[in-house]
């Protein structure tokens, strides 16, 4: 008689559901998962050790790339400690500027993770809407810093230039006649601050969209109700933060309880889950879009109301204005030295944690005087969750495999670094 035993298979890195690099062994009994063993590194950029060998204002950029598709938030937690390490004051204007734009980029992290969260569960639809929200978004990145996607717009002591007065416009083209053109010109026409506020009326509609595609959707909730189940005890044990943990319960959100720039200001609330399955953890991301969503719209009331500087005034620290630069001697100094060989920051050490889209993203930077950081460790949320897979996912079938994968909202760049 032939013998019964598991049998081992891959799962990625090539296939879809897996999210870019995530190669997954899953041992199997039939199409039941005994044991799941996730192998990463092939995404490996030694970050934290280039980090060691550019100053630190050129790493920046580099956070964007870490997770890319929450890149504003990623700099914010760097940006944070450096200054903690400098003991330098943020302008109030640059703090707004910043929970803003942290916002517009849990919006934006969200609305990728629902878009393929759902494409992977086998709703195409969601994929598409989703992306027609993060356009809008992306605009605004790009009227800000120049870039789409990797912004490198949030500075030590500040933001690298306050908000433009007007947006970019659709130009004339052979595809679209003059009359599209101008409609899909129409919220274009004042400030970034009004797209903003004109996307933040129009958004909740989207969101009620999403859910009318998905919340009741029986199909959806055969696919995520009671997968990947994960008492509140155990989240913390496992070391979950953001979504992941507040699905399973868990009241824990560093805007509320560990507040940084200027959250203990906002009127906001966090959303908290019931059971901790994929459900629940639905729920609670949809309705952040929601409390994001309040956010944006009191920081757009704040910035109308209140103009300022939006970077320190410590030019040991931040570049001086391009005309005072060109007309006076100490300015240029100041300007030469930053841009030749940085700014030295006082030996010690800081850690910074951030509400990240994902859970807690925290940098722990060790300085030894020089320009450049001495350490530099990331705490990424995505690999505790990431680590929880094979807990997660025993006893399930390969599909619900794929719906885990999907709520951990997981993003390599920041796993692997």
């Amino acid at each position: 008689m032939a013998e019964i035993r598991n049998y081992t298979m891959n799962f990625g890195p090539q296939h879809p559901a897996a999210h870019g690099v995530l190669r997954l062994v899953l041992e199997l009994d039939g199409e039941v998962v005994r044991r799941a063993d996730p192998h990463i590194g092939l995404l490996h950029r030694a970050t934290e050790k280039l980090a060691e060998n550019k100053t630190f204002i050129q790493s920046v950029p580099y956070m964007d790339r870490l997770d890319y598709v929450s890149m504003m938030v990623n700099e914010h937690a760097y940006v944070m400690a450096i200054e903690k390490l400098l003991q330098i004051d943020v302008p109030i204007r640059a703090q707004y500027i910043r929970v803003m734009f942290d916002e517009i980029t849990r919006i934006l992290n969200h609305l990728l993770w629902i878009g393929a969260h759902a494409l992977d569960v086998g709703a195409m639809t969601m994929f598409l809407y989703a992306f027609r929200e993060r356009e809008d978004l992306m605009d605004c990145y790009e009227a800000v810093s120049g870039a789409r996607m990797h912004a490198a717009y949030y500075r030590p002591g500040g933001v690298y230039r306050d908000l433009p007065d007007n947006m970019p416009k659709y130009q004339d083209s052979k595809v679209h006649s003059e009359k599209q053109i101008q409609l899909r010109n129409q919220n274009r026409e004042g400030s970034l601050l009004d797209f903003i506020e004109d996307f933040t009326e129009r958004f909740p509609t989207y969101v009620d969209e999403y859910e009318t595609l998905l919340t009741d959707n029986r199909i959806w909730k055969q696919r995520l109700v009671d997968v990947g189940v994960v008492s509140p005890e155990r989240a913390k044990a496992l070391g979950f933060t953001g979504p992941m943990l507040r699905g399973s319960g868990v009241e824990w959100d560093l805007r509320k309880k560990q507040p940084y720039e200027v959250y203990d200001k906002l009127d906001f609330d966090i959303p908290v889950g019931v059971n901790g399955d994929c459900y629940d953890r639905y729920l609670v991301r949809m309705e952040e879009f929601r409390q994001s969503n309040r956010i944006i719209k009191q920081c757009v009331d704040w910035l109308r109301k209140n103009p300022g500087p939006v970077i320190t005034e410590n030019h040991k620290v931040a570049p001086p204005p391009r005309v005072d630069m060109k007309q006076n001697m100490e300015e240029l100094i100041h300007h030469f030295k930053l841009f030749s060989e940085g700014f030295h920051v006082p030996p010690g050490e800081a850690y910074v944690g951030v509400e990240h889209p994902k859970g807690e993203f925290g940098i722990y930077l060790v300085s030894d005087g020089a320009n450049k950081p001495y350490r530099l460790k990331i705490r990424a949320p995505g690999f505790a969750h990431l680590a929880a897979l094979d807990e997660m996912s025993r006893g399930h079938m390969i599909a619900d495999v794929v719906a885990i994968i999907g709520t951990q909202d997981i993003v390599f760049g920041e796993i692997d670094r």
